[in-house]
């Protein structure tokens, strides 16, 4: 499933050939789509990654909403340094940081930074050092949902928490009409969906509807597991995507990549026009973000209330967790080429064509040299 994914997301053949022996053995995402054939600009890329005395396994697990990317890098990254075997299970951000911190995976991926209690423990497996937050993927979180007929949907802030609150029922309900005019919205009672793991999509998701609609959202403390009592639930991104995809009247959230021919909410913020979840879109909210963690942590603050025209304010960044200090010697040479690969300019480069958003310039290039010292 994974290899012919990877075939459709504009990957060479060179790669999937070799990914065949390295092949990620989670199968937990979704259908991405078709993308462009391969090119010859594939393997002038994985040419270009420095592997150095990389080798050996490394294991990773975390944020299931990178895990498209992951993959992607995977193959690029495998069809240079055929002696590293990269295992990415992509289980959920809290699965990821509870690996990590449990010293059970070289590196994990997680959609929220680290909490000090978590950098706290990680100082258990980082002999001498701590856990960072590497900032690595940006992207929409989309809102997806399954109502034959209604093919331009938009919600406000207070209206979608109001739907995932469980106030809102159907789809004819009088908010919904009310920014939807032209559209027949029928009956159908409405089906929302989240995740039933910990997620740092979640965690992303509800400090946006903390931030644009505290009078409906503000009861709910925020963080990676989902608080609110009405809806049904699914493991991990690629699980609430199939179920959006297989229910009649389904809402859900997921990264924008497991959105594949589904339609997707526009986002009514007060700017001129309401904004549609894409790459450029979530880009423009991301350039907002400012670095908020202390030496070589470079956690964000991101800025969901943004009513900056074009501005998706429905965003994530999926860091890299690491050590600063006191990597395991086996693993360490490995986990910094494959780091620093996706922090290149050809590694942010694969995330467009993933429907992910590059770090910005002035965030990646601090990113870079964090990863130069990891020792």
């Amino acid at each position: 499933m994974k290899l012919q994914r990877m075939n459709r997301r504009a990957l060479t053949l060179g790669a999937l050939a070799v990914s065949g022996a390295l092949a990620l053995t989670a199968c937990g995402s979704d259908d991405t789509g078709d993308k462009s054939s391969p090119s010859a600009s594939s393997a002038a890329k994985a040419g270009s990654i420095k592997c150095d005395d990389a080798k050996g396994q490394l294991l990773a697990d975390g944020s299931s909403a990178q895990k498209n990317a992951i993959d992607a890098w995977v193959a690029q990254f495998s069809q240079a340094c055929s002696g590293v075997q990269i295992n990415y299970k992509g289980q959920g951000s809290g699965a990821g940081v509870t690996a990590f911190t449990q010293g059970q995976v070289a590196f994990a991926g997680s959609d929220s930074a680290l909490k000090p209690e978590e950098i706290e423990a990680s100082k258990q497996v980082c002999k001498g050092g701590q856990a960072v937050d590497l900032p690595m993927v940006g992207g929409p979180i989309a809102v997806g949902y399954n109502l034959p007929g209604v093919d331009n949907l938009v919600l406000d802030a207070e209206t979608l928490a109001k739907i995932f609150d469980g106030q809102i029922k159907k789809w004819d309900d009088a908010a919904i009409k009310k920014l939807n005019p032209d559209a027949k919205l029928p009956s159908t009672k409405i089906q929302a969906f989240h995740r039933s793991d910990e997620s740092g999509t979640t965690d992303n998701f509800t400090k946006y509807l903390k931030a644009a609609a505290p009078s409906i959202w503000g009861k709910y403390a925020g963080g990676k597991a989902w608080e609110a009592k009405d809806g049904q639930s699914a493991p991990q991104s690629s699980g609430v995507a199939a179920q959006v995809k297989q229910t009649a009247g389904a809402i859900g959230y997921f990264e924008l990549s497991y959105a594949k021919d589904m339609s997707t909410v526009s986002i009514a913020t007060g700017a001129s026009a309401p904004v549609k979840a894409t790459v450029d879109n979530a880009t423009k909210a991301i350039a907002d973000a400012k670095v908020v963690g202390t030496g070589k942590d470079l956690a964000l603050e991101l800025n969901y209330g943004t009513k900056a025209d074009g501005a998706y304010p429905i965003v994530l960044v999926t860091y890299e967790i690491a050590c600063d200090k006191g990597n395991k010697a086996d693993t360490l040479p490995a986990t910094k080429a494959f780091l620093r690969y996706l922090a290149s300019t050809d590694g942010q480069s694969v995330l467009t064509q993933n429907d992910y958003a590059p770090i910005p310039d002035a965030i990646i290039t601090k990113v870079r040299s964090t990863i130069e010292g990891l020792s």
